[in-house]
């Protein structure tokens, strides 16, 4: 059954594997092994750190190619791409979810934890797609799931740090620094969420929710982008 699932999952995607034992490690969470002692193969996170260096030389690769841009540019926009929460939206778009084995704790989790987890798992799967078919093929899943987000991710210049880009533009436009104040928290400990806004000195522009205080203030930012028109 275990094995069904990485052969399910490589005709979803339209991957022929070799080697199948390496495609349900990547789909093998730490946390699976606790309860199914009998489990043959090791967890993912080998390859995970495989994947993370692999996807890492892909986007690198392409970006160098095909942009003349500076490299602080394209540095940024390689982190946009290549960053957990990216990892965490393809996996979801790809079902990812469906095919990972992990404790029955775990798949009751969700929300930030769930979102590691997947992030982890697109790089375990890209190591062991990079181990069994090698660079030029794994190049060719990154391009068709991940590079594929470049062009939004320019045109809505998500690359960018919002929180900072928003300070520039507040200091340079109206000559004020912002401040962030918490609204409201609610959720479990291991589930919170968060919901910030951001001022200019009484005046507030805008609000944003997130499942950090780090995530909610950048997304705060980012719709006081919106609302000021400062895109």
């Amino acid at each position: 059954m275990e094995n069904q699932g990485a052969k399910d999952l490589a005709k979803k995607l339209n991957l022929s594997f070799k080697n199948f034992k390496l495609l349900q490690e990547a789909l093998t969470h730490r946390s699976y092994l606790n309860e199914n002692r009998q489990h043959q193969l090791p967890h993912n996170e080998r390859l995970e750190f495989l994947g993370d260096a692999v996807l890492e030389l892909s986007v690198t690769d392409y970006l160098f190619k095909n942009y003349k841009n500076p490299e602080g540019e394209l540095t940024s926009w390689r982190a946009a791409l290549v960053n957990g929460e990216m990892l965490a939206i393809v996996a979801k778009e790809i079902d990812l979810d469906d095919f990972l084995l992990m404790s029955k704790g775990e798949k009751k989790d969700t929300g930030k934890a769930r979102n590691y987890i997947l992030a982890n798992a697109m790089e375990a799967l890209i190591g062991s797609i990079y181990l069994d078919k090698g660079f030029a093929e794994v190049d060719k899943f990154i391009n068709k799931y991940i590079i594929v987000k470049l062009p939004e991710i320019i045109k809505n210049k998500t690359y960018l740090d919002a929180k900072s880009y928003f300070q520039e533009k507040a200091q340079e436009i109206v000559q004020v620094t912002p401040h962030y104040e918490l609204v409201k928290e609610w959720g479990p400990d291991h589930d919170k969420k968060f919901k910030i806004a951001v001022f200019l000195k009484e005046e507030k522009v805008a609000e944003g929710e997130g499942e950090s205080k780090q995530e909610a203030q950048r997304n705060a930012a980012q719709n006081g982008l919106l609302a000021k028109n400062w895109e």
